[in-house]
């Protein structure tokens, strides 16, 4: 594969590490810096994704459960129509009817709150559930506490055997909230190759060596257009993407792009400023050789 268009503008696009593979064999493997385990940030997103459709499969969660009876503990008094609308299903797609962004990387530090789950569930529902894409941390965070809650365990070792260890990912770190759950919206340590792991078993529809470690219908659902959002659209903590794509996306260009007409799979570890426009240019030299 030719990538010298990629190699002219790697140290400016500041790209750490690039695999691309295909049929399940790596047929790409480039390093700029050391292969490493960094901060996927909102790719861990689909990590979470994932989590909640084994939990779905083991009946613990049920995406069309009320979040008005998931947290029915910690609601604000008088839950406006729109919360009693929402449901878990609404965690998952951006769409959960709050207008501004919580629990954001800016914001996080500088929180004087201890209990989080109150806190988003006390923030404004201003828009009626699956009506309006605003990306915000809320949901997938709330997801995952909920698959932590009915499981007894944080994310990562809900994981462990359902997920990393049958990829050959092994423990790992992951940021956790003030009262000690995994914050299910970022902050997961990963290598560009377990990445690339990730988005291979996306591509098998959730299969591995023959197991299945997703449900199957719940890897189609959650990586088809569920809802718009002004570009290619976005699934359940899934992005779509160009050539039929579908990807988990963290900031800075950590990327696990699912090409499924090509069979195949790019995956990224970056430190871009632009990483829309790296992910672009990645994709133009990549895609057409595939």
């Amino acid at each position: 594969m030719d990538i010298r268009e990629i190699e002219l503008y790697a140290e400016e696009m500041r790209i750490l590490n690039l695999r691309v593979c295909r049929n399940g064999e790596v047929i790409l493997k480039r390093d700029w810096d050391d292969e490493m385990r960094r901060n996927q940030y909102s790719a861990s997103k689909s990590f979470t994704s994932a989590a909640v459709g084994i939990a779905c499969r083991e009946g613990l969660l049920d995406l069309e459960e009320r979040l008005c009876d998931a947290f029915a503990g910690e609601l604000p008094e008088n839950p406006s129509e729109n919360l009693q609308k929402a449901t878990v299903r609404d965690l998952l797609t951006m769409c959960l009817g709050q207008k501004e962004a919580w629990l954001m990387g800016e914001q996080r530090p500088r929180m004087q709150e201890e209990d989080w789950v109150r806190f988003c569930l006390s923030r404004p529902f201003e828009a009626e559930p699956g009506t309006e894409f605003v990306y915000n941390n809320v949901g997938p965070y709330l997801a995952g506490i909920l698959v932590q809650r009915r499981a007894g365990c944080d994310l990562v070792d809900y994981l462990m055997p359902r997920l990393f260890s049958p990829l050959g990912i092994r423990r790992t770190v992951w940021e956790v909230d003030p009262q000690g759950f995994t914050f299910g919206a970022g902050g997961l340590f990963l290598c560009v190759t377990e990445l690339m792991r990730f988005g291979q078993l996306l591509l098998q529809e959730g299969n591995w060596n023959g197991k299945q470690l997703i449900p199957a219908e719940y890897v189609r659902e959650a990586s088809r257009v569920q809802v718009e959002n002004g570009a290619e659209g976005y699934g359940y903590l899934f992005w779509r993407g160009p050539y039929d794509s579908f990807r988990a996306d963290g900031k800075y260009g950590q990327l696990s792009i699912v090409l499924p007409h090509k069979n195949a799979v790019i995956a990224v570890n970056a430190e871009s400023r632009d990483a829309g426009s790296m992910m672009k240019r990645c994709m133009d030299v990549i895609v057409p050789q595939l």
